[in-house]
């Protein structure tokens, strides 16, 4: 049976939420019945069923919780597939999901959204901004899976969740991918999934790092300038990547350096091959710099074990700036990304609901 809270008004709700460390800090939705009952109805699942269980409380999480969350962070029912999709993924164990929610490093989940619930459970913001304010799917949907983590998961700053400093994507952090426009096959595709499939994918990231490249577009080489760039951005001896080594890490092309590389004729499999074999070190400056991680000066290592732990899509507006999320590189999975097919036919539309309804 579901434990209720009661108060005299909304303001005084949300102030008990906050002063039980039920939020992330901001205001929140008021998660009254009525609302948590219409986001389970607009899931199309029944409100007990359960999606698996959230470390590191093990919180069960049942999809009327995911639904408590999905109204806290402001989503729209339209929104639900995709949070759906993005608890399961981090779920599964692959995910390693207790360890990095107990993490001193910085990782949090970034959500990738490929596929027709790009537009059918959004629109998901793929171009200018796509991770900052003003995109009200993007915000909320990453805001709905942090909620879960938190109250479900029990993760709280300096009591399980111990990661020193954190950074702003532990409130949300979301995007999809610019499929239309972009010169590659989509990333799901490369992933192994049929392209009319909808996709999320969620990797441990640490926040976007900006990779600065302008060249000559008349130089056939100007590519090689680019891709040296996103090997330092994403993996540079300051990153846990060229210190532990391992770990999947991202990579968002925007359009003009997209269209760079595939002008010089590299598939997405391509420049992740030329990034990896930039992404090498040698112990002996690694040893100098920190002792502890590299203790033998001897030889060279390599950030990544192959070019699949890089996972590379297009988004954003062009111009100067692509962004590049290094990694965690620990847990038992060594921070693998987590994909789940949005499962959308369940959906039930519940006409003229909004979150606040």
């Amino acid at each position: 049976m579901t434990d209720f809270l009661t108060a005299e008004t909304e303001a005084e709700a949300l102030e008990d939420l906050h002063n039980r460390g039920l939020t992330d800090g901001l205001p929140v939705v008021i998660p009254t019945p009525e609302r948590v009952s219409r986001m389970v109805l607009a899931s199309g699942q029944d409100a007990d069923m359960v999606l698996g269980t959230m470390g590191p409380g093990h919180g069960i999480a049942t999809m009327e919780k995911v639904a408590t969350a999905a109204v806290m962070a402001g989503c729209l029912p339209d929104y639900m597939p995709i949070v759906v999709a993005a608890v399961k993924a981090v779920i599964d164990p692959v995910f390693d999901l207790t360890e990095m929610q107990a993490t001193t490093h910085c990782t949090a989940p970034l959500i990738i959204v490929n596929g027709p619930a790009r537009i059918n459970c959004g629109p998901v913001s793929s171009s200018y901004g796509a991770l900052g304010p003003g995109h009200r799917a993007n915000a909320s949907i990453g805001r709905a899976l942090r909620l879960t983590m938190m109250n479900i998961g029990g993760a709280r700053p300096g009591s399980s969740d111990m990661a020193l400093l954190g950074h702003p994507g532990k409130f949300t952090y979301c995007l999809a991918e610019d499929e239309e426009n972009s010169p590659f096959p989509p990333l799901h595709v490369s992933l192994g999934y049929q392209e009319d499939d909808s996709v999320v994918t969620v990797v441990g990231a640490e926040a976007p790092h900006s990779v600065l490249h302008s060249g000559d577009g008349d130089d056939p080489d100007n590519y090689k300038g680019l891709l040296e760039m996103l090997a330092i951005g994403v993996a540079n001896e300051a990153t846990n990547n060229a210190i532990l080594t391992s770990g999947t890490a991202t990579i968002v092309l925007n359009p003009e350096h997209a269209l760079v590389l595939e002008k010089a004729g590299l598939t997405r499999e391509d420049i992740a091959a030329e990034i990896h074999q930039r992404c090498r070190f040698e112990n002996k400056r690694l040893h100098k710099l920190t002792p502890g991680f590299a203790p033998k000066p001897e030889g060279t290592r390599d950030a990544f074990k192959g070019p699949e732990q890089l996972l590379i899509m297009m988004a954003g507006g062009s111009g100067l700036y692509s962004m590049v999320m290094p990694s965690w590189c620990a847990g038992a999975h060594k921070n693998s990304p987590s994909s789940v097919v949005v499962e959308s036919e369940f959906f039930c539309e519940v006409p003229g609901l909004a979150s606040a309804s």
